[in-house]
């Protein structure tokens, strides 16, 4: 099984496929964690002071 697929290759036991719609899907997942991160972190700043 192969985990990422290029556009050009004919295969069916991929996971993820290398093209436009995976990559913005990708860049979407990982800016929406980091804000969660910032997000958590910020809140247990924030209640440390009060």
């Amino acid at each position: 099984m192969k985990f990422v697929k290029e556009e050009d290759e004919e295969r069916r036991d991929y996971i993820f496929q290398k093209n436009t719609k995976t990559k913005a899907g990708m860049k979407i997942i990982i800016l929406v964690l980091i804000l969660l991160i910032v997000g958590v972190v910020a809140s247990g700043v924030f209640l440390e002071l009060f």
